[in-house]
């Protein structure tokens, strides 16, 4: 069952933390069937009740799953081997169209700001006790906050996205509650809620969004949490819109105990509207990061929520990181002032190059999305063959492997940087790619 790794342990801390090295190094793989609980005590020399233990933990971190007599199984995609090792090498030469980072040509400089921040710290330095919310950036997200239709409600300040999300995550639920997620969705939230002790239920998306049956189904079937990209979604690009979100807050509302996390990180990059969910349930966050548009390493994104978990939030914050750099936030206050970044302009030069390359792809029969943001979401047959065959040909991918728990094949795109003479290329490289061949390997 275990091939020749042995579990070793007297305690349930210790018998969960052999199984657990022993995933990590790759001696467990994903899917291996562990030994069933009486059978491991009587090996190790210990109660039954110390297993069982063991297994529970493991179940909460995210790195086993139990299917009542048909036993426990390491996770197909345990939370401590990471979706960022589905990723492919770009040797030199090869075109990297797989990172999913913006154009730095498009960034803001950051110079002036941080230089500005500087010299306000030095006439006004933030000390132990401060608030941890500047007082003016509060004032203006909270402005465009408003403008956008989302609930008022108390502000905090995380360190991206997907810190803001477990924040709010660990705020409200326990180990072992669902949560429902988009399918092809974020892969870094698709590690995060495993390694939180939460358990994932799929749910589809097409171009306007998730899907509400999905949605329905999921909800009716415990789920205690739904997570929503409202707009520039990844990988798929897709926007929630107008008929889209009257359908979504109608299951909604069928469940008003569920907690609903808006993620909106294509904020600042994206010309199409939101259409905020956020107040539909009585337990709502709505976060909005400035990676995309002022760079992935100004380490800042805005939240508001209900007020028992936003309380929850900035105390269990109070007792860890203590606050969000006031000098970052600082300088993201005069970014804003200055508009050091001009949204329609940078949504309209990454729409024109994901059109480029769909349209490339159309004329090759090939089907593809990307309704918004730096993404390109292409359905195929077969992803480790049209991986491996487009390196070979000179195009890196993202294996659709890193955004997918349930969902079909796909490879992601990255066309924030494509130039116009290579979306013809490319889509020629794709169209071979998708084709019935030899498969290779891209890991």
């Amino acid at each position: 069952m275990l091939g020749e790794y042995r579990i070793e342990g007297r305690r349930a801390a210790e018998i969960s933390a052999s199984i657990e090295r022993a995933v990590g190094s790759g001696e467990l793989e994903p899917g291996q069937l562990l030994p069933p609980m009486r059978e491991l005590a009587t090996d190790l020399g210990v109660n039954p009740n110390t297993v069982a233990a063991a297994y529970r933990i493991l179940r909460e971190r995210g790195v086993i799953e139990t299917s009542g007599r048909r036993g426990s199984r390491v996770r197909p995609r345990p939370a401590t081997t990471g979706r960022e090792s589905v990723r492919v090498h770009v040797p030199q030469g090869v075109r990297d169209v797989a990172s999913g980072n913006p154009d730095p040509a498009l960034l803001p400089s950051l110079a002036k700001a941080f230089a500005a921040a500087g010299e306000h710290a030095d006439r006004e330095p933030v000390l132990y006790g401060d608030d941890a919310v500047e007082p003016e950036l509060a004032r203006m997200a909270r402005a465009r906050l408003d403008a956008d239709g989302v609930p008022d409600g108390p502000l905090a300040v995380a360190s991206g996205s997907l810190d803001a999300i477990e924040r709010v995550l660990v705020s409200r639920l326990k180990p072992g509650d669902t949560v429902a997620v988009e399918d092809p969705g974020w892969g870094s939230l698709l590690d995060l809620i495993p390694a939180l002790g939460l358990r994932i239920v799929p749910v589809g998306v097409d171009d306007e969004g998730p899907l509400p049956e999905d949605v329905r189904r999921a909800l009716d079937s415990g789920a205690r949490a739904l997570i929503v990209t409202d707009r520039v979604q990844n990988p798929t690009g897709a926007v929630v819109s107008a008929t889209r979100a009257r359908a979504l807050r109608s299951e909604l509302r069928r469940h008003p105990e569920i907690l609903l996390i808006e993620d909106d990180h294509g904020h600042g990059i994206v010309d199409l509207p939101v259409h905020p969910l956020a107040g539909t349930t009585h337990q709502w966050a709505f976060v909005r990061s400035v990676a995309k548009a002022y760079g992935p390493d100004l380490r800042l994104a805005v939240l508001t929520g209900d007020r028992v978990t936003l309380d929850r939030v900035r105390g269990r914050q109070r007792l860890g990181a203590g606050w969000v750099s006031r000098l970052v936030q600082r300088a993201v206050v005069r970014l804003w002032a200055d508009g050091a970044v001009d949204p329609a302009a940078v949504a309209q030069t990454y729409g024109r190059r994901r059109a480029l390359l769909i349209e490339a792809l159309a004329e090759r029969g090939v089907a593809a999305q990307g309704r918004s943001g730096l993404n390109v979401w292409i359905p195929v047959p077969d992803e480790t063959g049209a991986v491996a065959r487009l390196l070979h040909a000179g195009w890196a991918v993202a294996p659709g492997a890193r955004f997918r728990t349930s969902a079909p094949p796909g490879i992601r795109v990255t066309t924030s940087t494509l130039g116009e003479a290579e979306a013809g290329p490319l889509a020629d490289a794709v169209a071979a790619a998708v084709g019935p061949g030899p498969a290779g390997s891209y890991v």
